[in-house]
């Protein structure tokens, strides 16, 4: 899909629901350029008041956010716009939550970091077809530090539970935790 050639319809409303800031405006201003007339929240509670008031014709929503999980707004979407295209962001790529995700009404799931280009194939994409490969793909270092950092806030960032759940020398999973992430 051409992005020079792009049928938002006649409703051209998108709600990004994001608490990182710099990652809502880049993304906004990215979208707006797309010809989407877009309203930002930067909380569950600005999510649903928006969702209640305007539901819009699309919604870009983060999972996990300061308040609460970004599926309550999905909820209120689906609820008052069933035909509202959803997709899920999160910085923590899980099957379980990707499940939860379609299941309560959301389009697609992607993981951070996602582009502007990736976020509207996702929201665009028809139902009945599958949306082209990401041109970069996560590397594997990259997919294995996710699920690391995944585990360890599931473990309440207990660096010895995560290690004994993971099966690793707890030393060695601080060696890791002090890294920068893998690109």
């Amino acid at each position: 899909m051409a992005e020079d050639q792009l049928d938002l319809g006649d409703d051209r409303s998108l709600l990004i629901v994001d608490d990182d800031e710099p990652f809502l405006r880049r993304l906004a201003k990215a979208m707006e350029k797309r010809g989407f007339e877009v309203e930002m929240a930067d909380s569950v509670a600005a999510g649903k008041a928006i969702a209640t008031a305007r539901p819009p014709a699309y919604a870009v929503c983060d999972l996990r956010l300061e308040d609460g999980n970004g599926l309550d707004v999905v909820e209120v979407l689906r609820e008052k716009r069933p035909d509202c295209r959803v997709v899920v962001l999160t910085g923590y790529g899980a099957i379980a939550t990707a499940v939860a995700a379609v299941k309560i009404g959301a389009t697609d799931y992607l993981s951070k970091p996602a582009d502007a280009k990736d976020i509207t194939i996702a929201l665009l994409t028809p139902d009945d077809e599958l949306p082209p490969p990401p041109d970069n793909p996560m590397s594997a270092d990259r997919v294995r530090w996710e699920h690391i950092q995944r585990v360890y806030e599931l473990c309440d960032r207990n660096v010895s539970e995560t290690a004994r759940r993971l099966n690793m020398h707890r030393r060695t999973l601080q060696r890791i935790l002090a890294k920068r992430s893998p690109r």
